[in-house]
């Protein structure tokens, strides 16, 4: 699955820095907070105690009969699927939107039982003599009857009790008739809504991953549960109906009186549940014949004939060929078919043959959308495209191992991208997009290892806990790192034995390690300290990671567990004692030095001692999972070089510079003082990478200390330091009428115009409002440059009222593009006044004004206003119950909605809020965001000590830097 965006990620980077500052004070917000509570969240009973909305219980649970635990037995394996479904596109007399459906399962008997367990969540059943299904043997096999049958939501299972057992290796088929709700809570078989030519049109999808497959029929729902699935979809006969594989017959037929189509489509090969896929809509396509493969690019039809999907199809055959070749296995399908949903929960799903995605994510208008856009498009296909072997084909055995998924496309994305687009360097940005985004997260003494123990992984909202950064961004972190001290094309020899081995099969992460140590046999000239499993297993089997220390004048190295918060107790235990086998590849002087393996807690390399002007750097280009420290005369040896030839430092590792020494201030292992002179050099920097991880760190500050006294010092601070990027990008522009040619530069030069808006630069507040204005004017014409949009939307709102943001309103609801409608949608969220800040978030419980997939990244949006998160916060509070039912069981990026409104928090009456949100809502849940809540506390006790520790110096810092 892709990773959730709510933004661009490379406009993101820039739209970190600076929330808006106060120009109010909000009073009475806890006051309204207890009345509202009060109202909307009533008494536990009073919900719903069935189906997916069912209260979870505070009394523990313990497990006696079979159905009680989550994991099915290994008793049974599905063979094939026959499925059958028919999706109502309009409501029946009670106004619901239903579907229908029949279905048969052939399975095998491993063990002999006399009970059957199969997946069901939410399905009404046709009763068969008081049974929810019949039973048959199959070949000589006679069936046992059926004794009861009956459903259990705790599980989501239908149990099938026999009166007898079955045989060992005979085949059996289950047969069931069932009714579900087409509901639009974006998961199984659900429905998606938008206009087209003000008509409403409705359309049927799916999302099965992780554990959605049983809400649109009975099943194995478990990812080794792979079986051939026969589809056939019955709709209307003015739509078209896609699946996993190509149509192979379609007829008309009269069913309940009403006239309908009947396609069905070709079997698909041996695979999971979860990448199974069904879409009825009235979309129209385009398509090529890529190597004689079909390719075609799914959206609605005003949005393919303004051109939104040349792009998307441009690059699938492209990148889908680089990875047959990089993988050395040929794609299996027949086809491979990309389509553009108005509703989806994710970024994107790589169902085999079918992949889904949000409009945002495979839709680029070349006129209207942005660079980013346009990288996230070419970024998202990469991903999915990747799992068509790495997932698809090979597949984890259970969910404690989704990182071997996720982070696999999460690294080889890059690769992806890399082929299609050259001239971008986009594989330098995964230090930004992935290493120091989750550096953040594995410091916390709360983190996880890559791979958790199975039986830590066992409910939904577990298996949607480990949909996470660890996951994704760790998990492309270090498989990167092992690609480089392996090298690309061993690395790749071994997936391709990996995948060719293990083709329609199921795996553990040490099947990897196997295959990758064999490549490395095969490779006299390569040499590694010890086997690849010995190595892997320290950064897969415990959390965190290392920072390294070296000591340029004794030659000392040491490792040590890094954390935040070096107060806070770790409860994992680590078989490896938290030491890493740590490849560290360095330079000295700027000459690349041999690679130097770290294997214990302290050693010595004496070619690391320098003396006089000789620097050491350690870990060039980040190519290892690992921080740096160094003694004080190399911290200044580095500063100084920055100062005098900054250039003389690759990006990635000036970028590097600045974000090892403010976390390692944060944790008291240097002075603050040293991290923030990283920044004094910026002033010359032009490069995006360095800006941007400066950007990053600084947005620390501002978040803990933009409702201090310390603002104003630090927006002057950044003020100076701006202004000669600001004026570099205006020269370089022609005063904004020119696009920059550089990739990177497209990106940095969103960084100076909103950095040098946010603080107060005149004569960019003077441009974005004219701009802004000029669209007013002219609604038709929008004179803002396409890369620019989201800041000077966000910039102009911010420096407006009420007559901006009715017209960005407007606008957002009326855009066509989905690019556009998000960057409004986020721009909306930086007003500075509250009652449109307070309406603005009622909005996001109106699906008609705000999508479900938009309405948690919409609170978030306006959570990173200092104005709005107070309002958010209470806001979350007050309607937590609601919220969680809507968007918290299933969401992967629910979590993101607990991160954004505490990130903030750094006063004790902020925490104890925290702790009581969480006490008072025990009986509601926190499903997926379980973990994030207590990362929250866990970070905002963290920042309680550091700002109080560090305010008066950062004060006293900032203060110096504005008089010089």
């Amino acid at each position: 699955m892709g990773k959730v965006y709510n933004i661009s990620k490379n406009v993101g980077l820039g739209l970190l820095v600076l929330g808006v500052s106060a120009a109010v004070t909000i009073i009475g917000l806890s006051i309204a907070y207890d009345k509202q509570r009060a109202k909307t969240q009533g008494k536990p009973g009073d919900e719903a105690s069935t189906g997916s909305t069912s209260i979870p219980s505070t009394t523990p649970f313990t497990p006696k009969d079979p159905w009680d635990y989550y994991r099915l037995p290994d008793s049974l394996v599905p063979l094939t699927y026959n499925v059958t479904l028919w999706p109502r596109l309009k409501p029946d007399a009670d106004n619901m939107y239903i579907f229908t459906g029949h279905s048969s399962v052939v399975f095998r008997c491993k063990k002999e039982t006399d009970l059957i367990l199969i997946h069901a969540n939410n399905l009404n059943f046709t009763m068969y003599g008081g049974n929810h299904a019949k039973l048959s043997g199959r070949g000589e096999a006679a069936a046992p009857a059926i004794r009861s049958t009956w459903l259990v939501v705790r599980t989501q299972y239908l149990v099938v009790q026999l009166s007898s057992k079955l045989a060992v290796g005979k085949s059996y088929e289950l047969y069931t008739e069932f009714r579900g709700e087409l509901a639009d809570d974006l998961e199984g078989f659900y429905r998606s809504e938008y206009m087209d030519d003000g008509v409403k049109k409705v359309l049927a999808t799916s999302q099965m991953q992780a554990t959605y497959a049983r809400k649109a029929f009975p099943c194995f729902d478990e990812p080794a549960m792979k079986a051939n699935f026969s589809v056939t979809i019955i709709h209307e006969r003015n739509t078209i109906a896609l699946s996993n594989g190509k149509e192979i017959d379609s007829s008309e037929s009269i069913r309940e009186n009403v006239p309908v189509t009947v396609t069905t489509f070709e079997p698909t090969p041996k695979m999971s549940t979860y990448i199974l896929a069904f879409v009825v809509c009235e979309f129209s396509y385009i398509q090529s014949n890529s190597s004689n493969l079909l390719i075609r690019i799914w959206a609605r039809r005003k949005a393919l004939n303004d051109g939104q999907g040349n792009y998307a199809l441009t690059i699938t055959g492209a990148i889908l060929q680089f990875y047959e070749r990089y993988y050395n296995a040929t794609y299996p399908l027949s086809k491979s078919d990309q389509i553009a949903l108005p509703d989806f929960n994710a970024g994107a799903m790589e169902n085999w043959g079918l992949v889904t995605y949000r409009e945002t994510a495979l839709l680029y208008d070349s006129n209207l959308s942005s660079t980013g856009n346009k990288e996230r498009v070419a970024t998202v296909i990469s991903h999915e495209l990747a799992h068509m072997w790495f997932g698809n084909l090979v597949t984890l055995q259970w969910w404690n191992d989704l990182w071997l998924n996720e982070g696999f496309a999460s690294y080889v994305e890059y690769l992806g991208v890399d082929y299609v687009e050259p001239t971008w360097n986009i594989k330098d940005y995964i230090i930004l997009y992935d290493v120091q985004k989750v550096f953040a997260i594995d410091a916390l003494a709360s983190s996880h290892p890559l791979s958790c123990k199975e039986e830590e992984v066992n409910m939904p909202a577990q298996i949607s806990e480990m949909f996470n950064a660890i996951s994704y961004n760790k998990g492309a972190a270090v498989l990167r790192m092992l690609s480089e001290f392996l090298s690309e094309p061993v690395f790749a020899k071994g997936l391709s034995s990996y995948l060719n081995e293990f083709a329609y099969n199921n795996t553990v992460h040490t099947d990897l390690w196997g295959h990758l140590q064999q490549a490395v046999a095969d490779t006299p000239d390569l040499h590694i300290p010890c086997t690849v499993h010995d190595i892997m297993n320290r950064w897969t089997l415990q959390m965190g990671f290392p920072v390294v220390t070296i000591n340029t004048t004794t030659g000392g190295v040491s490792q040590k567990h890094f954390l935040l918060d070096p107060d806070s107790k770790v409860d994992r235990l680590s078989q490896f004692n938290y030491t890493w086998f740590v490849p560290i590849k360095w330079m000295k002087n700027g000459v690349d030095q041999q690679q130097y393996w770290l294997l214990n807690k302290t050693d010595t390399h004496a070619q690391m001692r320098v003396s006089g002007q000789e620097w050491v750097l350690a870990n060039t280009n980040v190519s290892g999972y690992f921080r740096v420290n160094y003694d004080a005369e190399n911290w200044e040896r580095l500063l100084s070089q920055l100062d005098t030839s900054h250039q003389a430092l690759s990006v990635m590792n000036r970028a590097q510079i600045i974000d090892d020494a403010f976390n390692l201030a944060r944790a008291k292992i240097i002075p603050t003082a040293l991290a923030l002179r990283t920044t004094e050099y910026l002033s010359k920097e032009r490069d995006y990478i360095p800006w941007a991880s400066a950007l990053r760190n600084l947005q620390y500050y501002t978040l803990m200390f933009d409702r201090t006294e310390v603002y104003g010092p630090l927006q002057a601070y950044l003020k100076k330091q701006i202004k000669p990027l600001f004026e570099y990008f205006e020269t370089l522009t022609a005063n904004w009428t020119k696009t920059p040619i550089e990739h990177t530069d497209q990106y940095n030069q969103i960084n100076a115009v909103w950095v040098a808006c946010r603080t107060g630069v005149e004569s960019c507040r003077k441009q974005v409002s004219s701009w802004f204005r000029q669209w007013m004017g002219s609604p038709d014409h929008n004179p803002i440059p396409s890369d620019l949009k989201a800041t000077v939307y966000c910039s102009a709102i911010s420096l407006g009222g009420v007559e901006e943001w009715d017209f960005a309103w407007k606008m957002f609801q009326n855009a066509s593009l989905a690019s556009e409608a998000s960057r409004l949608r986020s721009a909306m969220a930086c007003t500075k006044t509250p009652w449109l800040l307070n309406r603005y978030l009622e909005y996001t419980l109106d699906p008609n004004k705000i999508r479900k997939q938009d309405a948690t990244s919409t609170i978030q949006s306006i959570a990173n206003n200092v104005i709005g998160m107070p309002l958010a916060w209470n806001f979350v509070r007050a309607k937590w119950s609601y919220i969680f039912q809507q968007y918290g069981r299933g969401s992967f990026s629910f979590s993101n909605l607990i991160n954004g409104i505490t990130v903030r928090f750094s006063t004790e009456f902020e925490l104890q809020e925290l702790k009581k949100f969480k006490e008072e809502n025990l009986h509601v849940g926190f499903g997926s965001a379980t973990m994030a809540l207590e990362q929250a506390i866990e970070k905002t006790t963290a920042n309680i000590k550091w700002v109080t520790e560090n305010k008066a110096e950062v004060l006293n810092w900032f203060t110096e830097q504005t008089v010089k």
